[in-house]
């Protein structure tokens, strides 16, 4: 007998709808998984066999063959298990071949016939909720964050048995229900520190509202213990609270990822800093399915770059296109996986290896050729996709002790909210809205320093920003003359 029932398989970010067909003939017992299936989608075969012997009385005998449709694209994961198994009996007609057609089923088996969670259950759902029958029945662990997608009938098992129960039933369980829309409406502001712990640092503070009013990239360079880090760490404090499209966006990115252990809509903007010695394929993503990098798992978030002329030129090379287009492709034998990064970078670094170059705080022993190198590590391609360059100096233990503490991360998200409030109403970039003395300064300021359109670009957006801060829509010659005093030595 041939009997059908569904899965999903993940794709990039997202996930798409997968026919799995079983046929159970006569012959030796033996189960073939075809349709590009990869390792673990075939060493699936041993679980699904045991898990059934474990559930039912009467193993189907005879050869049994099972097909992941479309055969074209290539699966992975052990999320396909239950589906399979479920097919596979219907096939033998143990359940109804009608009922297990009307469902989709995720889940890893154990060889007990206990069900493990897997990754990528929103967007699982998400894709059921497009399809025909809108029914996902899926590990109980996963099932609030499949849940938070709308349209689509969520129902939580715990093992094989509990599954068949259900089917018999015709689906005559409560679905699990979520409100993604509630969760986000009260969710907590981001606490998890304050702007005001910053003491001093009068330029880097404004340098990082800036950054965080108008998504701007922002590299901060100074001695060790000078703050840089403490800053980045603060950035998502004053950013403002994520959207509904923005939470889903980011919760499913990391569901993919395995990433989302606590099952319900990521509310916090993402903070990601990933270690100087990441490679590449962990920075932007990558595999023979691939998953998403570093850069995609900061969408929507920070991704903070600390010691940044210590990772690989390679790597960094591979930061532009994200960092100017937000999104990022991987081609992987003819097909091609797109991946969000629209991401705020923040990056530190040292003036020089040994972290004291020019900045007074002590003598600096590096060469000069020792200290060109290093520098020469980012280059200017890359700097010159980020906006905002700015000194972070060492700051003296009295003003440590004795200055008054400085605004709080939530004075300063106010005023970021309402600046970017601002700026969606502005008109574009090379359109009004900029004195005739601010667009001859910039001009003068682009043939004086050599600047690239690219740079320009980036400065006119900057000083728009600078604007919208001070509650004001046209740009102003100050406007530009701060945001050029941003550009560092990046052209």
């Amino acid at each position: 007998m041939l009997a059908s029932t569904h899965t999903c398989a993940r794709e990039g970010v997202s996930c798409y709808i997968v026919r799995v067909e079983a046929r159970v003939t006569s012959g030796l017992p033996q189960l073939v998984i075809v349709g590009l299936p990869d390792t673990a989608v075939r060493e699936g075969r041993e679980r699904v066999r045991s898990a059934i012997r474990a559930t039912v009385d009467k193993f189907p005998t005879g050869r049994a063959v099972v097909n992941l449709s479309p055969a074209s694209r290539r699966k992975g994961g052990a999320s396909f298990d239950l589906s399979i198994a479920i097919s596979m009996l219907a096939a033998a007609d143990i359940i109804l071949p009608g009922a297990v057609a009307k469902a989709t089923f995720m889940g890893e088996l154990s060889m007990d016939g206990s069900l493990r969670p897997v990754a990528g259950a929103l967007p699982a759902a998400l894709a059921v909720a497009e399809s025909p029958h809108k029914t996902l029945v899926v590990p109980r662990e996963n099932a609030q964050e499949a849940a938070l997608a709308r349209g689509c009938r969520v129902f939580a098992v715990e093992s094989l048995a509990e599954t068949i129960e259900l089917v018999r039933s015709g689906y005559d369980a409560e679905p699990i229900r979520a409100d993604a829309r509630a969760v986000l409406a009260h969710a907590p502001a981001n606490t998890d520190g304050d702007l005001s712990d910053v003491r001093g640092q009068c330029v880097a503070r404004r340098a990082v509202e800036i950054a965080a009013a108008g998504a701007h990239h922002l590299l901060m360079s100074g001695p060790p213990g000078a703050g840089k880090t403490m800053l980045a760490r603060r950035v998502p404090t004053i950013m403002p609270p994520l959207e509904f499209e923005q939470a889903i966006e980011t919760t499913s990115i990391h569901s993919i990822a395995g990433l989302n252990h606590n099952g319900s809509l990521m509310t916090a903007r993402p903070f990601r800093a990933p270690h100087h010695t990441t490679s590449g394929a962990g920075m932007v993503g990558g595999g023979s399915i691939p998953s998403p990098g570093e850069v995609s798992l900061a969408h929507n978030g920070v991704l903070f770059l600390d010691e940044f002329p210590q990772f690989s030129a390679h790597v960094l090379n591979q930061l532009r296109e994200p960092l100017e287009d937000g999104e990022l492709t991987i081609a992987r034998a003819g097909t091609r996986f797109r991946f969000p990064a629209a991401v705020m970078l923040v990056a530190a670094m040292n003036p020089c290896p040994c972290g004291y170059y020019a900045t007074g705080a002590r003598p600096c022993t590096c060469l000069e050729s020792a200290v060109a190198r290093y520098r020469a590590r980012v280059g200017g391609p890359l700097l010159d996709r980020i906006d905002l360059h700015v000194a972070v100096p060492k700051v003296d233990f009295s003003e440590l002790t004795t200055s008054a503490a400085p605004e709080s991360s939530s004075v300063v998200r106010d005023r970021v909210i309402a600046a970017r409030a601002l700026l969606a109403r502005t008109t574009a970039e090379d359109a009004g809205g900029v004195a005739h003395e601010a667009r001859a300064l910039l001009s003068r300021a682009v043939d004086k320093l050599a600047l690239s359109a690219r740079a320009a670009r980036r400065t006119l957006r900057v000083a728009r920003t600078i604007a919208a801060l001070d509650h004001r829509d046209a740009v102003a010659p100050p406007d530009i003359a701060e945001a050029l005093q941003y550009r560092g030595g990046a052209n």
